[in-house]
């Protein structure tokens, strides 16, 4: 632990997508000195940066919290693993790589509710100013920033089929999905480069490691807040095994994600007062929606058996098989383990009278019951599909005042009676696809969850049982005004001064696809706002969406 605790402008709490690129920002101003404080581990595990090691990250307690979720009525009472990153890169290290801004309407929706300068003329010149994209700068695409975007580097048959399939139930192929308006067929964009995952401690860490005001501290965990005159003054920390008071001149900021931010909030005493007073903790300051509004993408994993396709099922069956992918790899950084989780997506309607794309397909040639479990011992494919506005609302609430007790997760997926009609609508529209011309020749039979299942109420068991978590909590320290929201327009918590959210939390609804890119621009946002607020004057983004500071090595 350096010597001068109080030496310190901005303590940022979570070193993941968000905290990354708010410490890369905020120490360009040699002016500032910057904590960045990470719970987890250095990401120096190899199976981080192949892509197909996801697999060995979530459920590893050195990438993953580990967390699990209650016992989820509308699952059946089904309780889901929740993985969430714990290493420097966050989430940005264990996921599934897939570059996706969502649409335009989302954010356009965050405006209409009050919180200026969120609509997608305002950050779209944010996603551009951080993006390395492969075709280079454009309208839609920018150039030499931190956050490269690739191309995959294979294919597979079956999944072109699928493409072809869609097309011919009336989902367009289309080449990008990034553009505003996702709907349509394609392969996912991926951070990657050259076939290796391009995490959030990659972009925009590595390059400034030696930047003498930027101090990143991994194995230290954040207990509570501290208050003094109602603003917020520091944070008392875990580090080897003792505690430790920290204290920032200017702001906390907390970047802990969907589940951490609010929990450490209410471990200082900031949230619903039932919560706290249950506790035992007592009320510092009673901001009802903390915790509240989870959000999560619900998908429902469809699995077909199929017949004369390649599929990763039987190609990692056999020693051969996996020595030719191994190899592969090593020499050509292509084939499976150069995979996302998933290749092919699809954004399509679940009935016409829908606005615009409502459900998100993620298609892979593989099949397993779950993460982590070995693939089935048949070659087939799964088309997973998740409502992308879902209305069902959850909590994330700590079990205790201890940071060792694991949160109480409850998303309460399917609670709500539209959510269980999309998901009926979302299987049918599957089935539709797979039965299309285009895939006829392999014989898909469905093996998940079964043809059996046909009528509405049938459905709607069938998405209790094959529902899981697609990892994209978000809501609960919500954006906007009213009671309970939990940060204003510019990310300020309501109420403590010195003390601003960034990440996916502040989210007022889900952005309509993956969310890890969406969470940057979260913060780079939130870089400008503090930066501006720091020197008294009012945010400006410049017209040609370059960052007020770029990333320049000392």
């Amino acid at each position: 632990m350096p010597q001068a605790l109080d030496s310190y402008d901005y303590l940022i709490v979570g070193a993941g997508p968000a905290g990354c690129l708010l410490a890369n920002r905020l120490s360009a101003d040699p002016a500032n000195r910057v904590l960045l404080l990470e719970a987890g581990g250095k990401d120096d595990y190899p199976w981080i940066h192949i892509p197909v090691g996801y697999l060995y990250c979530i459920g590893n307690p050195r990438t993953d919290w580990c967390f699990d979720t209650e016992a989820v009525p509308g699952l059946g009472g089904r309780a889901l693993k929740y993985p969430r990153g714990r290493v420097l890169g966050g989430c940005s290290s264990i996921n599934g790589m897939i570059y996706m801004r969502g649409q335009a309407r989302d954010y356009d929706g965050w405006a209409a509710e009050g919180n200026a300068g969120w609509a997608w003329k305002d950050v779209l010149p944010l996603f551009l100013g951080m993006e390395d994209h492969f075709s280079g700068g454009n309208a839609l695409h920018g150039a030499g920033g931190e956050w490269r975007v690739e191309c995959q580097r294979l294919s597979w048959e079956i999944l072109d089929a699928f493409r072809e399939a869609a097309a011919q139930v009336g989902i367009a192929s289309v080449d990008d999905f990034n553009g505003g308006d996702n709907e349509g067929c394609g392969y996912f964009q991926v951070n990657q480069r050259g076939g290796v995952r391009w995490n959030a401690s990659k972009a925009f860490l590595q390059p400034i490691a030696k930047r003498p005001n930027l101090t990143v501290l991994t194995g230290v965990e954040a207990q509570r807040l501290i208050l003094e005159d109602s603003r917020a003054r520091g944070l008392v920390v875990d580090w080897q095994g003792g505690r430790r008071e920290l204290r920032a001149r200017r702001e906390v900021i907390l970047c802990a994600g969907a589940i951490g931010s609010p929990a450490i909030l209410q471990r200082s005493g900031i949230g619903p007062r039932d919560l706290l007073e249950r506790l035992g903790i007592g009320v510092r300051h009673r901001l009802e929606g903390v915790g509240g509004n989870l959000q999560d993408h619900l998908q429902l994993r469809l699995v077909y058996r199929i017949s004369g396709a390649r599929s990763l099922n039987r190609i990692a069956a056999t020693p051969w098989g996996k020595l030719g992918m191994g190899l592969e790899y090593l020499f050509k950084r292509s084939g499976p383990l150069s995979m996302a989780p998933s290749q092919l997506g699809a954004f399509a309607r679940s009935d016409p009278g829908q606005a615009s794309a409502n459900l998100e397909y993620h298609v892979q040639p593989l099949s397993l019951e779950r993460f982590g479990e070995p693939l089935h011992d048949f070659p087939a494919f799964t088309a997973s599909v998740c409502d992308l506005h879902p209305q069902s609302r959850g909590t994330a609430h700590i079990r205790s005042a201890d940071p060792r007790d694991k949160p109480l997760i409850q998303p309460n997926y399917l609670s709500h009676p539209e959510d269980l009609r999309v998901a009926a609508d979302a299987i049918r529209l599957t089935r539709r696809i797979v039965a299309a011309p285009a895939l006829a020749r392999f014989r898909p039979e469905e093996f998940k969850p079964g043809p059996d299942y046909r009528s509405e109420e049938d459905l709607h068991r069938a998405a209790a049982q094959i529902g899981t978590t697609i990892f994209h909590p978000a809501g609960t320290c919500r954006m906007g005004h009213g009671a309970d929201a939990v940060v204003d327009s510019r990310l300020r918590v309501h109420g403590i001064p010195g003390l601003r959210i960034a990440d996916a939390s502040i989210m007022p609804t889900l952005t309509s696809g993956n969310s890890c890119s969406p969470v940057l621009v979260i913060a780079e946002k939130a870089a400008r706002m503090i930066l501006a607020d720091a020197a008294g004057r009012v945010e400006a983004i410049p017209s040609d969406g370059q960052p007020l500071e770029r990333t320049v090595a000392p």
